[in-house]
């Protein structure tokens, strides 16, 4: 078995390792500014953990934050002790049961995870090797502000300032 910093495959492929690291995926997922890359790295994590049986569609909810409609409801999937949403399938709609609104007070347990170590995981997990898309956090600094020095030039002179200020 590979052993790594303590922890081994088998345990780092755990239901709730894996659980934790999809919770922590779509926590970071809800306020990244490019969030696609995480949501589908969730779908991939959680349709491979039902297929392998580790994970269950239990039944569909109302969605508390209906699109474009008045009401919408989303898949339950149960992994461990972790519910996640999915947005249903036709056959999903068809097939699972209509359990209402969401329980306000029932909440998941709390992870203690990086970001970087669940995408770790997960990729692992789905066999998908590193990220397909740029990292945004890369991407800033190439295309952010004070990144590359160069002179300043103020095509507004003012001769109150002086020359070369930079206000």
């Amino acid at each position: 078995m590979n052993e790594t910093k303590g922890h081994s495959e088998r345990d780092e492929f755990s239901i709730n390792s894996l659980a934790q690291a999809v919770f922590i995926v779509n926590k970071h997922a809800k306020t990244a500014l490019e969030p696609k890359s995480l949501y589908h790295l969730k779908r991939l994590a959680l349709s491979k953990l039902m297929q392998e049986g580790k994970a269950k569609k239990i039944g569909l909810h109302f969605s508390d934050n209906p699109r474009f409609a008045a009401q919408q409801s989303d898949v339950i999937v149960e992994c461990g002790s972790y519910v996640f949403h999915l947005p249903p399938t036709k056959e999903d709609l068809k097939k699972l049961p209509h359990l209402g609104s969401r329980a306000a007070s029932m909440r998941n347990p709390k992870a203690a995870l990086s970001l970087s170590k669940a995408k770790q995981i997960l990729q692992s997990y789905v066999g998908q090797a590193g990220d397909k898309q740029p990292n945004l956090a890369t991407e800033k600094k190439a295309y952010g502000r004070g990144s590359v020095k160069q002179p300043f030039h103020n095509p507004f002179p003012s001769s109150f300032l002086g020359k070369g200020s930079k206000y």
